[in-house]
């Protein structure tokens, strides 16, 4: 006689990890969680797909131009010098995604992340084309007929369209968009372009429109790490068991107390219209984005049954265990205090940064030489970086050493914009009115034609050793 088997905690691993995907249907939702959603979807997918249609001052207002290494931020040119700055972007991001994290849980995932926008873009698409929630579930059980195929060649060929225009409009970022356009339209993208286009439209086509929300309970890794974020004042998506349980279903306006019943009447819609499957009334899951999708069905159906709403919400765990809720608590000041304190410093950065650099550097083959003139020079090469959006033409100057005379091979130097342009440059002085072996001087460049475009550099005159000594 078999013994049977007692089933460990990692069967029920093994189940999950392996089970085959049930596909998800979504049951499209109202309320005014689902608006906030949609108007944040509109906001976002507007700005990606007609950003790069805006042009500013003769050019595509936002522009990455890598081979130029300039990125156009409208009236901002962004150079390698300035790369600083993206690593403060990145630290703002990061504690803007702590802040929010901390306030309202997965904020980001559900109404701002690239695959919730596009996943509805996509859900939206399926629901023109095959109907509500019950029409697709019956079509995709019923047997393939030319209607069925019909149905679903035209919602793929439309995905396939959307997501080629979305690979299209990334690589308008780094291409100008209209110069692209015409590339494609005459069959002449180069390699590089061609292989973007298709990937991002194959990556977008491939996570909104098949893998949806397994990208978010299995690739995602900030599902992981939110714990770390959220504590018992943290908002959170909840259902209220106290009121809700013992569920069951009842006639409408039936008083709960009267048939010795919870608010919950298990209807399941809370379940049908989360985008990841899962059953909010089972607690607080890791799987759950924060869509609040469940908040707007759940009310709906309390407002019909005339109930009221609220069964599940926005709250917290202290509150649903019946203590006192701190949401602004100490540590949402403290992020918003350093993402101000970086905000402000990026921008102070970028508004009052140099557009134009100076670096000096001093002839190392020979200390100083000795003219036939009997004047001791020193040999420099200045490497001039012009920032600024134009071409610009450079003086030379320089200051603080008595008796010196600058030596160059023009008048004056030219720097086209964006570029970095070397100019070597003597320096002479008498060496009876030298006090010292070596003395601090500095270089100034300016341009005539453009007021306030200068710079200036500290440099060292070198000269024999015997100066200053009396010998």
């Amino acid at each position: 006689m078999s013994e049977r088997r007692v089933e460990s905690p990692s069967d029920d691993v093994d189940r999950q990890l392996y089970a085959k995907r049930q596909k998800i249907y979504p049951r499209e939702v109202h309320g005014i969680f689902a608006l906030l959603r949609t108007s944040a979807v509109l906001l976002l997918l507007g700005l990606y797909y007609f950003s790069p249609w805006l042009y500013w001052d003769g050019r595509q207002a936002i522009l990455f131009d890598l081979p130029e290494r300039k990125f156009y931020l409208f009236d901002l040119i962004i150079w390698p010098q300035d790369f600083i700055y993206l690593s403060a972007l990145l630290i703002i991001a990061a504690m803007s995604l702590f802040f929010f994290t901390a306030l309202a849980g997965r904020l980001w995932c559900g109404y701002a992340c690239p695959q919730t926008v596009w996943t509805e873009a996509f859900l939206w698409i399926e629901r023109k084309i095959e109907g509500s929630r019950q029409k697709q579930i019956k079509r995709d059980k019923a047997p393939l007929t030319l209607n069925k195929f019909v149905v679903k060649a035209s919602k793929h060929a439309v995905w396939i369209l959307f997501s080629l225009w979305t690979g299209f409009t990334f690589v308008g970022y780094f291409t100008p968009i209209l110069e692209l356009a015409n590339k494609i339209v005459h069959f002449n993208t180069g390699p590089w372009e061609t292989f973007w286009v298709l990937f991002y439209g194959l990556a977008t086509y491939g996570n909104a429109g098949w893998l949806r929300e397994q990208v978010c309970i299995y690739m995602c890794p900030y599902a992981r790490f939110q714990s770390a974020m959220v504590d018992a004042n943290t908002l959170i998506i909840s259902y209220d068991s106290v009121r809700g349980e013992p569920r069951g279903p009842r006639k409408k306006g039936i008083d709960p107390a009267d048939v010795e019943l919870g608010s919950c009447i298990d209807c399941t819609i809370c379940v049908q219209v989360c985008p990841t499957g899962i059953d909010i009334r089972d607690g607080l899951q890791y799987q759950c984005i924060g869509c609040a999708a469940c908040i707007d069905a759940c009310d709906d159906v309390m407002e019909k049954m005339n109930y009221p709403k609220g069964l599940i919400r926005y709250t917290t765990q202290k509150a649903l265990a019946g203590e006192d809720t701190h949401v602004l608590r100490p540590r949402m000041f403290v992020y918003a205090g350093l993402m101000i304190v970086v905000v402000t410093a990026v921008l102070f950065g970028l508004l009052t940064r140099d557009v134009i650099g100076l670096d000096v550097i001093r002839d190392r083959n020979a200390l100083y030489r000795e003219t036939g003139d009997g004047l001791i020079e020193n040999v420099y090469t200045l490497k001039i970086v012009n920032m600024d959006g134009e071409a610009h033409v450079f003086d030379v100057d320089i200051d603080g050493l008595d008796g010196a005379q600058l030596v160059e091979d023009g008048d004056s130097v030219e720097v086209e914009s964006g570029r970095v342009v070397s100019y070597v440059v003597r320096v002479q002085v008498d060496p009876n009115r030298m006090t010292q072996q070596s003395s601090d001087f500095m270089f100034r460049i300016h341009s005539p034609t453009a007021p306030g475009l200068d710079a200036e550099e500290n440099a060292r005159f070198v000269g024999p050793r015997w100066l200053g000594t009396g010998s």
